[in-house]
Formats: structure tokens, C-alpha cells, sequence
């Protein structure tokens, strides 16, 4: 995560990150002049409305409390829409934001729900920033497993930067920085400033060539109504069902095989449709993947003993995870050359359909 320095704002302009004078001011916003943005968990609206009247930007302020006090301070702002709503119901149907950012409600609500909704709601290349807790009221340091604090009703997700980062990247959102802001007689915070790129990049490839017998491989692409299957390896990069040819195996056999092992899915290799060949080397070693379509499965994806690669996901193909593993993002692309995924290059020689 790159170092940068947030100028908080002014006296005369304030914008602060909890109570007075802590944290950034807008310029950990980008730029939103003229721009759409939205507050979530709005509370008294004068964040939003000072970004209205300094800026210029169209605010939708969402909170899911009585807004009384917002409406009457206000309420007649042009450019400020004030909106009582639940975060995730408002996010599902909403129009895509440029900037969306959050003083304090973030960590009021599960991450495995709200994050895919921030996403939807963030257009490509857009800027989200939220403020999180780092430590919980007694002190206590943040978690590095998805489990809420408190009783119901105030319950707390306090995570690592880490796992907010992993969870992000789940759903295509980059963390740029991450910013500590500790007071004294107060919990810490962090505040995160997260990007939805315009294109995916996957991880750039080790130094070590593979090991010789493992150079001819299959990856195999699972599309259907929920999105594309992708599973993590134990290194983190996330990855195609697949793997390598055995001796005296067809390519389809081989897909079938390994859709089996990794996944317990199971296909016929009437139901595989080979897409081409990928090649190219690591070293002095020539490495080729047959990238492959199946057409129809019967199953879910569930982790399988002793296999290094689990944590079984569907994805949107506008929203695939970062650190995609290299083979797999080249399969993708030569199966739909407009998904917006970089990688090393490689030469693909299509089948005959």
C-alpha cells in the first residue's frame, strides 16, 4: 500500500472522521467536484452538506435512523438527497457511484453482505473510504477471522487491515492506503481508502520455472447463473479448477479428473469443450494450458482433502478477484477476450468449433 498524506480540512471547512480535528480531510476523497457521492450512515448530513456547498458534488446521505435533524439543518440544500434506508437494500438497487465514503457505519454491518453491495454500487475506477475500528472499546486488538463483537443490535466487525483487505479484493476493490488515527482516552481506527480498478491485474509470476513433468495442464471454466467458479490456492492466488495431464489421459478425462479431486463437481467429457492452446515458458521451460468450457455439471463445490487449492467461490465477471493465478487469467481472456484482466502474455492457438 503506497505512503500518502491526507491534509486534514480547515477550521472554516471542517471534515472529520469521528470527532473533531482526527483524520484526513476530503483530499482522501480524490477529487469530487461535480461528481456523485454517497454518505452511508449519514447521521446529522453536515459531511454531506458541506461536500455539497464546497464542492459542488451531488450527495445521496443514507442513514438508517431517524433523519429529523439532517431534514431540518438540510434538508432544502439543492444537490443533497436525504434517504432513510437500510445500508445493503439501498446499495442493491442504487445507481453507481463515483465516491461513496462512511465515517463509522461500516463496521455496524457483515462484511460477507455489505462488501458485495458496495462494490455493485461503485463504478469501475471510483473511490471508496470508510473508517473502521481497529481496537474495540476495552482495548482489545481486531480479529483475523470474520466474526462480529457485542450483543446483538450493536454488533461490531473488528478486523485486521489485512482481512479487510483479502475480503475487498474479494470483490474487485483494491485497498490504496490505509490510514492509523489514534487518539488519546479513544479506541483506535483505521481508515481505508479502496479503489475499484478499471481492469483486474493478476499476480505476476514467481522467478522458479515449473517443474518439468507439470508443464502441460488444463484449467477448467465453470459459468453459469451465479458467476465463474475461482478457488484460492494455499499461495493466495485464486484459481481455476484444473491441473496437470496424466499419463495416457485425454484432455476432457483430465478435466473431468481434476474437476472431481479439487471440487467433487462432477462432468462427463462429453460435457468438456476445449477452447485452444496457451503457450508460453517459464525459464527454459515451456509451459502449455488447454483452457476448457464445460458445458453442464452436477454438484457444488465444496473443499476436497489434501488438495491445495479450496474456498470454492462464484464470481461476476465484472467483479473477479484480484491475484488471479497467471494461467488461469490467460484461459479466461482467450475464452472472453473483453474481460478486463492483464497478465504476461501468451500465444493461443483456438480449436475448430
Amino acid at each position: 500500500m503506497p505512503s500518502q498524506t491526507f491534509r486534514p480540512d480547515d477550521a472554516a471547512a471542517p471534515f472529520d472522521w469521528g470527532f473533531p480535528g482526527a483524520g484526513p480531510g476530503t483530499g482522501i476523497l480524490g477529487d469530487i467536484s461535480g461528481r456523485r457521492v454517497l454518505d452511508l450512515g449519514c447521521g446529522t448530513g453536515r459531511h454531506a452538506a458541506h461536500l455539497v456547498r464546497a464542492y459542488g458534488a451531488s450527495v445521496d446521505a443514507v442513514d438508517s435512523g431517524p433523519c429529523e435533524r439532517a431534514g431540518a439543518e438540510h434538508g432544502s440544500l439543492p444537490g443533497l438527497r436525504l434517504v432513510r434506508a437500510e445500508a445493503v437494500e439501498y446499495l442493491s438497487s442504487a445507481e453507481p457511484y463515483d465516491v461513496i465514503y462512511s465515517v463509522d457505519a461500516v463496521a455496524s454491518v457483515d462484511p460477507r453482505r455489505l462488501l458485495p453491495a458496495l462494490a455493485s454500487a461503485l463504478r469501475p475506477g471510483g473511490t471508496l473510504c470508510f473508517g473502521v475500528p481497529h481496537t474495540d472499546s476495552r482495548g482489545d486488538g481486531p480479529s483475523s477471522s470474520v466474526e462480529p463483537r457485542g450483543a446483538d443490535g450493536a454488533r461490531r466487525w473488528v478486523l485486521t487491515p489485512e482481512l479487510w483487505t483479502d475480503l475487498l479484493g474479494e470483490h474487485g476493490l483494491r485497498v490504496e492506503h490505509v490510514e492509523v488515527l489514534d487518539a488519546p482516552d479513544r479506541a483506535s481506527h483505521r481508515i481505508l481508502r479502496v479503489t475499484r480498478p478499471l481492469r483486474v491485474s493478476s499476480r505476476p509470476r514467481g522467478a522458479g520455472p515449473p517443474v518439468p513433468h507439470g508443464a502441460l495442464g488444463v484449467g477448467a471454466i465453470l459459468y453459469g447463473p451465479r458467476g465463474l467458479l475461482l478457488g484460492r490456492h494455499r499461495r493466495g492466488t485464486w484459481e481455476l479448477p484444473g491441473g496437470t495431464v496424466e499419463p495416457g489421459e485425454s484432455l476432457q478425462e483430465t478435466v473431468v479428473r481434476e474437476l472431481a479431486e479439487e471440487t467433487g463437481i462432477e462432468a462427463g467429457p462429453a460435457d468438456v469443450h476445449l477452447l485452444g492452446t496457451l503457450l508460453d515458458h517459464v525459464g527454459d521451460v515451456v509451459r502449455v494450458t488447454v483452457p476448457a468450457l464445460v458445458a453442464a455439471w452436477r454438484g457444488e463445490p465444496a473443499d476436497q482433502p489434501g488438495e491445495r487449492v479450496g474456498d470454492w467461490r462464484w464470481f461476476a465477471l465484472d467483479r473477479l478477484p484480484e491475484n488471479l493465478f497467471v494461467c488461469s487469467a490467460q484461459g479466461l481472456t482467450a475464452w472472453r477476450p473483453d474481460l478486463p484482466v492483464d497478465h504476461t502474455p501468451a500465444h493461443f492457438t483456438p480449436y475448430a468449433r
